[in-house]
């Protein structure tokens, strides 16, 4: 048993890291509401406003280990309060910068910085084992705050102001982020089992990526085109509020997700939710778009513990940092795949068949995680 400080300590180490990433993240899923239905007013296409939501994610792949060897060395504060002002400069320049090159910069800049604060979050999520589910659902409430207020307002405000003013007002919020990364704990993180290449992804790195692909990539750009098409003038709005439903959903709900994994077990949660969520996605795909959307986002949201708990239980001790970030790397390749994939199959492809079977390959990989934990509890059983 961990001692009552100690998890009291943990506890306000994940909310100050929380609440670090909540005010940075406005300034990036802004981008994807505004970049697909206004690419003229960043001087792009919409083919490149696809690359460039991708790209913050593909710089992961490749810098996720550079990332995660200077957090280790340096710890949370440093790492935190460098990714948070650069996030502030990313805010500055999507206000005021126009063109691909530009724009492609910033993109790959603030994908390193979400590359720290999400591994820390994290980490600092998982630092005991005792209560690790429960204070994992709690920070993926904190980090909703920020984009669950900021994506309604902006849309308001670029309806008002045009799509690139509200940029401007959110390197306010980074910078406040900055002065709550100071409060972090500066001890360095020891990495287990020594340097490791990136490898075939486990059964829950491979739900990841899938994940990653159907919804932080196909739904999330598909649901600006959605909107559009389907609800015309009053898209810009009813796509703001979907999205903002998205990080309400996690607010309140990512800790009851964390309160199912405690009780019923990650894995059959996991299973769980992938089912409901791929019906979900395939009323999102046909005319029932608020109705599916709204369904994609609050499973989405119980989910988000899931996955953080099961990769920790697999790999406990500080095997665990090094394996959050490699789990975060193939989700990352498929959510840098699937805003590609987006803009070159909704165009041409039926939008129900696109994510029917984006949510039947959800499902498929939900089967295997549980198939996996299934074998490893028989396992200890017999044992």
């Amino acid at each position: 048993m961990t001692d009552t400080a100690t998890l009291r300590s943990a506890d306000r180490n994940a909310r100050l890291a929380a609440l670090t990433l909540a005010l940075c993240l406005p300034s990036d899923v802004l981008l994807y509401l505004l970049l697909p239905m206004h690419p003229e007013a960043f001087g792009i296409t919409l083919a490149e406003a696809g690359i460039l939501l991708a790209a913050n994610r593909l710089v992961r792949i490749f810098g996720y280990r550079q990332v995660l060897r200077f957090y280790s060395r340096f710890g949370d504060r440093r790492t935190l309060t460098i990714a948070a002002v650069a996030a502030m400069g990313c805010a500055v320049g999507n206000s005021t910068l126009s063109g691909f090159a530009a724009l492609l910069g910033l993109r790959l800049v603030w994908g390193l910085c979400f590359a720290a604060l999400n591994l820390s979050t994290q980490v600092l999520a998982t630092a005991h084992a005792e209560g690790a589910a429960k204070r994992s659902g709690r920070s993926r409430a904190f980090i909703a705050i920020g984009p669950m207020l900021a994506l309604p307002l902006g849309a308001l405000l670029s309806e008002a102001c045009g799509p690139r003013s509200v940029f401007m007002v959110l390197t306010f919020s980074c910078l406040a982020g900055a002065v709550i990364a100071r409060r972090l704990p500066a001890a360095p993180h020891a990495l287990g089992g020594g340097r490791r290449k990136l490898r075939l992804p486990d059964s829950v790195a491979l739900w990841s990526f899938i994940e990653g692909v159907a919804l932080d990539g196909l739904f999330i750009f598909g649901l600006s085109l959605q909107a559009q098409n389907l609800l015309g003038g009053d898209a810009l709005i009813v796509a703001g509020l979907l999205m903002g439903l998205r990080y309400l959903s996690e607010m309140l709900l990512s800790p009851l997700g964390g309160h199912a994994a405690q009780r019923y077990g990650a894995s059959a949660m996991l299973l769980l939710f992938s089912v409901l969520s791929a019906l979900a996605l395939a009323a999102f795909g046909s005319l029932w778009v608020v109705a599916g959307a709204a369904g994609v986002l609050v499973l989405r949201a119980l989910q988000l513990p899931l996955v953080t708990t099961l990769v920790a239980e697999r790999n406990p001790g500080h095997a665990r940092v090094q394996a959050l970030a490699s789990n975060a790397v193939w989700r990352d390749i498929g959510a840098g795949l699937g805003p590609m994939l987006a803009g070159w199959l909704l165009p041409v492809a039926s939008a129900p068949w696109v994510f029917s079977l984006a949510g039947l390959a959800i499902v498929a990989s939900a089967v295997g995680c549980w198939a996996r934990s299934a074998v490893a509890e028989g396992d200890s059983a017999q044992g």
